[in-house]
């Protein structure tokens, strides 16, 4: 299946949940200058222009990063979230800067802070959506990949960098894409077993994202930082009332700077809204 288009979604609070915590990872990967090569294997079209029709026919970024924007001063006290909010004004249109026009996907994220020394390599199956990722030239100096994201980040190991990033965001239309991601990033933590790697999943009332937490356990992973950011209750009877993220090998003092931003970012988010993050220790 590839009906699947990030465009409807963009800018809700999954994506801000999702990629605070990655500009967080790249904050502390920056502090060395070692090279690092980073891999997005659902890279998207890269940058969703908020008046698009798919964009408008939802409007999910109202209840996310527009809330943000609207508070954006306000948030400032926070420094994660000050610099987060910095880049993202950098991606609005330079003759309208501080209206929120444009909301940048993951591989707009990672390439504004690519370093001479490093590496990008993005990969998107969905042919459409490939795309528009060719097309956008924020992302110059990024390798586009039209494939499939989870075997190819396997057949890219090891990599030529000391270090690597991967950030695997599917969009788990089919059940079987938990198994899937699970069994992918078992085989990359054993090709690369110092890399940082962020698995993003849904909450939602059916719970499918325990076969992959369960499936990562059998497999022995451990030191692994988990953070879930949930807008609605869990016994909603459909749509996702939640955004996790997993992080293996997390620099060290990310789950503090992730706790004081969401913090903050939590209460502009609706008066439901709630953050946890734990360091996931299978039993």
């Amino acid at each position: 299946m590839l009906s699947y288009q990030h465009a409807y979604h963009a800018g809700n609070f999954a994506d801000v949940h999702k990629h605070l915590t990655l500009y967080a990872v790249i904050d502390h990967l920056l502090r060395k200058s070692s090279p690092v090569t980073y891999i997005d294997t659902h890279a998207g079209r890269g940058h969703y222009p908020l008046d698009a029709e798919e964009t408008r026919r939802l409007g999910e970024y109202r209840d996310g990063a527009e809330r943000l924007w609207k508070e954006r001063r306000r948030l400032a006290d926070d420094p994660l979230l000050a610099d987060w909010l910095e880049g993202l004004a950098t991606a609005q249109n330079r003759q309208n800067p501080k209206t929120l026009g444009h909301y940048p996907g993951s591989p707009w994220w990672l390439a504004q802070r690519l370093r001479e020394q490093d590496a990008l390599q993005l990969f998107e199956l969905h042919p459409g959506e490939h795309d528009h990722l060719n097309r956008q030239g924020v992302l110059n100096g990024a390798r586009h990949v039209h494939g499939d994201g989870l075997s190819g980040l396997i057949e890219a190991l090891p990599v030529t960098t000391p270090r690597l990033c991967v950030l695997i965001d599917p969009s788990y239309e089919r059940k079987a894409e938990y198994g899937d991601v699970a069994d992918t990033l078992l085989k990359a933590m054993r090709k690369a077993r110092h890399a940082v790697v962020m698995v993003w999943y849904p909450l939602l009332p059916a719970g499918r994202h325990d076969a992959l937490l369960d499936a990562l356990k059998n497999g022995g992973l451990r030191k692994i930082w988990r953070s879930e950011l949930k807008v609605a209750s869990p016994r909603r009877e459909h749509g996702m009332y939640g955004s996790g993220m997993l992080v293996i090998n997390p620099p060290w003092g990310l789950d503090q700077r992730l706790a004081d931003a969401m913090a903050q970012l939590a209460p502009v988010l609706g008066d439901a809204c709630h953050y946890r993050g734990d360091w996931w220790v299978p039993e």
